[in-house]
């Protein structure tokens, strides 16, 4: 199932998402609400709700819990968009000004704080105490994450295995989470439960390592990002590190500088030698890799539309362009 057929079979459910996303988004506080509506409304394609809308219906589920919790997962994403782009001094998501460029990093913050709050009101709403165990499960890990990233900036000394320690906690943390509390709506048996788990897990994963790469090529653009953002940060990922391992020593000391520096203009050199490394099919097939155990995870799920829907989801990121 391809994405438009995703979109098509989710479009009524995802209505029902976003129409209780204004909903929760009122404040009395003005500006709470015009930055929210800002991030909200020029967000992306609602990839991780998706992921809890289809998980809870792949398990036959028909209540209306699913489309709280998926709010819940948004609110949370964008919280941490928010927080991100002021930690990384970004300027530009998805080809708009980022919230903390139009109104500054203070608003940017607190704005933040207040999604992530309102989450929290949702989830005791919810009365499922397994939401709240996942969620504060998922937060705390999403912060260690920052933190682990935080560290390994401007490092060029970062292996795989500190790549893959943030790409667990920063991103595949939250895409576990959507998995799960769908599950938590549909009443999940443990095995359908670890199932999803799997899923969202290996999701997060091939999604991260693909937005990583794109960052080194011309889709950049067209996904309203600056080519290049990853290495003005200083941060050192799949493509940046498996090029280091196989590049010649001269291409291995300039690629040392421009993660150490930051330096912008070192671009053109980087992708260069990334290119003349294995390091774009290397991270690809990374990608691949996970992209095949998320669809192996729920082959246990019963056969529907809604499970397709999730390979296709899973599917998705592989067909973007490099």
């Amino acid at each position: 199932m391809d994405i438009k057929a995703v979109r098509a079979l989710t479009e009524q459910d995802l209505n029902q998402v976003n129409q209780l996303i204004i909903k929760a988004l009122y404040s009395q506080v003005e500006l709470i609400e015009e930055v929210g509506h800002y991030i909200i409304e020029n967000g992306g394609k609602r990839f991780r709700p998706l992921v809890t809308l289809l998980s809870a219906k792949a398990l036959g589920y028909q209540g209306d819990l699913h489309y709280h919790l998926a709010v819940i997962i948004e609110f949370i994403h964008t919280a941490t968009l928010l927080h991100d782009d002021v930690v990384d001094e970004s300027d530009l998501r998805r080809s708009k000004k980022t919230a903390n460029a139009v109104w500054g990093n203070a608003t940017s913050i607190l704005v933040g704080d207040f999604l992530y709050s309102r989450a929290f009101e949702i989830m005791v709403e919810s009365k499922e105490m397994t939401v709240m165990e996942i969620m504060a499960k998922a937060t705390n890990q999403i912060a260690e994450g920052e933190v682990l990233q935080l560290l390994n900036c401007h490092d060029a000394e970062t292996t795989e295995q500190k790549y893959n320690a943030v790409i667990e906690r920063k991103t595949a943390t939250l895409f576990t989470a959507a998995a799960k509390l769908g599950g938590v709506a549909a009443q999940a048996s443990n095995e359908q439960m670890q199932a999803l788990n799997d899923y969202g897990q290996q999701l997060g994963f091939a999604f991260q390592i693909l937005d990583d790469l794109i960052d080194y090529s011309d889709s950049s653009i067209d996904i309203g990002k600056n080519v290049g953002d990853d290495l003005a940060e200083g941060k050192p990922t799949l493509p940046l590190i498996r090029a280091l391992q196989v590049a010649n020593p001269t291409q291995q000391q300039y690629l040392k500088k421009a993660i150490e520096s930051g330096n912008i203009e070192m671009i053109d050199g980087v992708i260069e030698i990334i290119k003349s490394t294995d390091a774009i099919e290397y991270t690809r097939n990374k990608a691949q890799q996970a992209t095949e155990q998320a669809v192996h995870a729920i082959e246990q799920l019963p056969a529907s539309e809604y499970r397709h829907a999730l390979v296709g989801l899973a599917e998705y990121g592989l067909n973007r362009t490099f």
